[in-house]
Order: structure tokens, then C-alpha cells, then sequence
């Protein structure tokens, strides 16, 4: 989730968005009219076997690359018009994510896609929702945003638990940065808004590892400085890895002569997070 709503997935109003996902869940991926997907099929095994001569004439290995990259465009054509097909899910499915997830491209519907995606073994899965920039009108705003995130992210996690997916599932809930206790611009019993806030803020992470119900960290009276327990971003980033089975420490890769390292010279994991 973004704070400012910088990430989003195109940059079209949000009707024009849920029209075009609708027809087309992934834009540019279906084939064109009168290519079949046995036609398709045969066109990149005709194109494989040609790529696979001139590998061996060259042994140059970003030809297997272009082969690989083939391939997954194809399995991506091949399983996302199922995976993207709501239509089999249960009424109490969408009960369950709210009003909202029986709209294409809303929030709650795309965490039915979440859950879905995580069922057949997809290793990242991110999920945007914008908006959240309330520096004026956030009584109205907060309300609003609220009503589309609660109910259905309190639904995937419900639904990761019961399939058994929670326990190897990180989720990671949280924008990059966070907002002001107090107000700003003018005060009305009805109107005011939150200034940008980078000093301290809350995230939550639930599965993969995670201890339930814990909370670390503690700010001042006025939430305006870290007052226990601070986690840097690379002790984040070094606990996230750790969750995913990577020490942050021995990981690095090497650049201009250097050895460096996703958390660079920094970082500790939170073990009193951990599970």
C-alpha cells in the first residue's frame, strides 16, 4: 500500500481500469484475433527449436534466456484466464471479502486474486491501494479507504489460515511512511487532514514466521519520535529475508569492485517477532 498512491497499476480512472481488466485481467496478454492457443503453441515450439540451433552454434547463454522468457509468457497465457475467472468462487467467498469484490479491479476483488494466486504456488504477490495522502478532508477520506481494505484484507488473511498457506505466507501490510497525531491545515469539527510523518510509523506482517498478536515498539505521548524498541528499515528488510529463509548477511552480490549486500553494512533481524 502506498501512502501517496505513487505505485498504482495504470494511470486511467478507476472505471476505465476496471472496464479494461475486466475484458483483459493482464493487458497485452491474450492472443489476437484469430491466433488459437494451439496455433500460439506451435509457433513457440517451432521458434524454440530454432533458437536451440543457434545455441549451438553459439553457446551463448541469454539464447536460453529468450527461451525461458518465451515460456513463461506462454504459461502466463495458458493459466491466467482460469485464474482470473471468478465466476466458480463461491457466494460465501465473496461474502466473506465484502460488497466490493464483486467488481473488477476494486481492492477486495483483487485480494480474491491474491488468495487464488498464492493457492497456485505464485512466490511474490503485491497489492496496491492508493489514496491514502489525506492532508485535507481525512475524516471523509479515512472512511472511505477503510471500507475497502479492512473487511477484504482481514478476509485473505482468514482464508490464507484456513488453507493452510498462513504458516509459508508472509504478508506485509504498510506505505512508506507515516502520519502526524496532530492536525494540519484548519481544524473543523467536520474537516482537518495529517501531514506526512517519516520519523515513526506502524506496519503489521502476519504468517511466515511471524509471532501473532505481538507488538514491538513504542512511541512518545504525542507519536511524534520513536521512544523503545526502534526497527530501522534495513532491520525490517533483514527480518523480512530472514523470514524467507535468507541470511541478509551472507547474501551479497558484487559492484564496481565491491562486495555489497541487500542490507548493505547494516541491519538485525527482530527476533522478538519471530514465531
Amino acid at each position: 500500500m502506498s501512502e501517496c498512491g505513487g505505485q498504482v497499476f495504470c494511470r486511467r480512472s478507476t472505471r476505465a481500469c476496471a472496464s479494461a481488466l475486466a475484458k483483459n485481467p493482464v493487458l497485452f496478454l491474450s492472443n489476437p484475433p484469430g491466433i488459437t492457443q494451439s496455433r500460439r503453441r506451435g509457433m513457440l515450439d517451432d521458434l524454440t527449436r530454432l533458437n536451440h540451433i543457434k545455441f549451438a552454434d553459439y553457446q551463448d547463454p541469454e539464447i536460453q534466456t529468450r527461451i525461458a522468457q518465451y515460456e513463461l509468457a506462454y504459461r502466463m497465457q495458458a493459466s491466467v484466464p482460469e485464474l482470473t475467472d471468478l465466476s466458480k468462487e463461491p457466494k460465501s467467498t465473496f461474502e466473506l471479502y465484502g460488497p466490493e469484490s464483486t467488481k473488477p479491479g476494486t481492492y477486495a476483488a483483487n485480494c480474491i486474486l491474491a488468495r487464488r494466486l498464492a493457492e497456485r504456488g505464485v512466490r511474490f504477490i503485491q497489492l496496491y491501494h492508493r489514496g491514502w495522502d489525506q492532508h485535507d478532508k481525512l475524516p471523509e477520506g479515512i472512511r472511505s479507504q477503510c471500507y475497502d481494505t479492512d473487511q477484504s484484507t482481514a478476509a485473505l488473511i482468514q482464508e490464507l489460515r484456513q488453507r493452510g498457506l498462513l504458516d509459508d505466507t508472509l504478508v506485509i501490510w504498510g506505505g512508506e511512511f507515516g502520519r502526524t497525531v496532530y492536525s494540519q491545515v484548519h481544524l473543523t469539527a467536520k474537516n482537518y487532514g495529517r501531514d506526512d510523518h517519516p520519523r515513526c510509523y506502524t506496519i503489521w506482517m502476519a504468517g511466515g514466521g511471524i509471532k501473532p498478536g505481538t507488538v514491538f515498539g513504542e512511541t512518545d505521548d504525542y507519536s511524534y519520535n520513536i521512544a523503545r524498541d526502534p526497527v530501522h528499515i534495513h532491520d525490517l528488510n533483514a527480518t523480512i529475508l530472514n523470514c524467507l529463509g535468507i541470511d541478509h548477511e551472507r547474501l551479497t552480490y558484487r559492484y564496481q569492485g565491491r562486495d555489497f549486500r541487500l542490507t548493505d553494512i547494516h541491519g538485525n533481524v527482530v527476533k522478538e517477532v519471530l514465531a
